[in-house]
């Protein structure tokens, strides 16, 4: 029976990292640790959990949940499942991810190069992105072939330009780790767990599990188990890619505070790679980063694309796509930090349900599959954490957020935790109390999709 060899395992793990790897991916982990300065690990080690282990579990739930996203959302309700999935796809869309690549190849590839008289116009910005995104929009019409090739050679060569600046600052250290700010003097951990949320790799993981598992099958894999097994092991090559860079950026940025502090990621790596290498490293680091973008661009337009040309049949995939890149191009130009600042409020919203939603997965034949313990633990989880998200826009919520202030861990920010156990707990009373009308509920299915 056909399985994955070695050599195409890395590939195809590869490839995820490649589409993963993108603009967040660069620039939070050094504003993290820039901020949080001697506590870097502790706050790390919550990175970790949201910014690499959820996109594993991601991918991993996707697999086992039948394949793609709306299928395994559909366990809830399939109402439920048209409008997260609706909301997933805008997010990691062209409302947040596909703009903020766009933002960070300027911010990284040419905001560094700029004269002084140009550094404080509004028109590089709007040039780079109208060429960007143009560029973007022509790879999209035929993606397949961009995404191998660059998977194959760009990712190793980013892994190793970003390997080279690390033993630098080992070698010829920067300076000293600053002092913790803000919230990281007294909960790190917590800090950087809801930081990871920023990368939106847990929700891309929801859109990306259905493409490895195309990937797998393409090269002639059709056993479930083995399609399972081969999604399985190339999540964990691109989750400890992913690792390993992010412990590399946090430490460069914890130890750039010499060079003064930044506004965002992109800043800090810049300054770093300056102080390091001179003008040579900036655009050395500016093009790899610019590829890296340009890549996790073209696979979200592709799979946006497919999926919104899917829901509105009237509108081809060409049109759909050309439709994101020039919303994409707009959105970039309120500029990296002003995005990242809009970003917050909605991952605060629509993360903590992903979470629930992928955890669930994993123990859905420990409770026999009974949508109630999905529903419980859903509904409690979207009632906190959507009323945060609207509190974060300044929306008029005290009130609420008043009452949610008795919970454990709210102040943390992650009061959800312990009410969507309570909520699952409950579901699954109810549906075992009424096993014939609940039993496994996998009876929600989509069609095949080729997102």
């Amino acid at each position: 029976m056909r399985e994955l060899s070695t050599r195409e395992t890395i590939t195809v793990g590869l490839m995820l990292f490649a589409l993963f790897f993108g603009a967040g991916n660069m620039i939070f982990p050094p504003a993290l640790g820039q901020a949080a300065g001697t506590d870097v690990w502790t706050a790390m080690l919550g990175f970790i959990i949201t910014g690499v282990g959820l996109p594993l579990m991601g991918v991993i739930a996707v697999g086992l949940g039948g394949g793609n996203l709306q299928t395994l959302a559909g366990r809830v309700h399939p109402v439920f499942a048209g409008i997260f999935t609706f909301i997933v796809y805008l997010a990691i869309g062209p409302f947040m991810a596909i703009p903020r690549t766009g933002t960070v190849t300027f911010e990284m590839g040419v905001a560094p190069f700029l004269p002084e008289s140009a550094k404080g116009s509004w028109l590089p910005l709007f040039l780079t992105t109208i060429v960007y995104f143009a560029l973007t929009y022509w790879l999209c019409l035929n993606p397949s072939k961009l995404v191998d090739r660059i998977g194959k050679v760009l990712t190793p060569a980013l892994l190793i330009i970003i390997g080279v600046m690390f033993v630098g600052t080992l070698l010829n250290p920067i300076g000293d780790m600053g002092q913790p700010t803000g919230a990281y003097q007294s909960t790190p951990f917590i800090k950087g767990f809801l930081e990871g949320y920023l990368t939106l790799d847990a929700l891309a993981a929801m859109v990306f599990g259905i493409v490895v598992t195309a990937s797998v099958q393409a090269v002639g894999v059709t056993d479930r188990k083995k399609i399972t097994i081969s999604t399985i092991k190339a999540a964990v090559i691109a989750a400890a890619g992913l690792g390993l860079v992010y412990l590399a950026l946090s430490y460069m940025g914890a130890t750039s505070i010499s060079l003064g502090q930044s506004e965002n990621g992109g800043q800090i790596l810049n300054g770093v790679v300056q102080h390091l290498f001179g003008p040579l490293g900036s655009m050395l680091l500016g093009l790899a980063v610019t590829l890296a973008c340009l890549t996790t661009s073209v696979g979200l337009v592709t799979a946006c694309g497919r999926f919104f040309s899917d829901l509105f049949p009237a509108i081809s995939y060409r049109t759909m796509a050309a439709i994101l890149s020039v919303f994409s191009a707009a959105v970039a130009n309120v500029g990296l930090t002003q995005l990242i600042a809009f970003s917050v409020p909605v991952l605060m919203a629509i993360y903590p349900i992903a979470i629930v939603l992928m955890l669930l997965s994993f123990f859905h034949k420990l409770f026999k599959g009974y949508s109630s313990v999905y529903i419980g633990a859903i509904v409690v989880t979207a009632a906190i954490s959507l009323v945060d998200g609207a509190s974060m826009m300044g929306l008029p919520v005290s009130a609420i957020t008043d009452v949610y202030g008795h919970l454990p861990l709210y102040k943390e920010g992650i009061g959800w935790l312990l009410p969507s156990i309570a909520g699952a707990l409950l579901g699954f009373l109810w549906g075992s109390l009424r096993p014939k009308r609940q039993g496994n509920q996998e009876t929600y299915r989509e069609k095949p999709s080729n997102t």
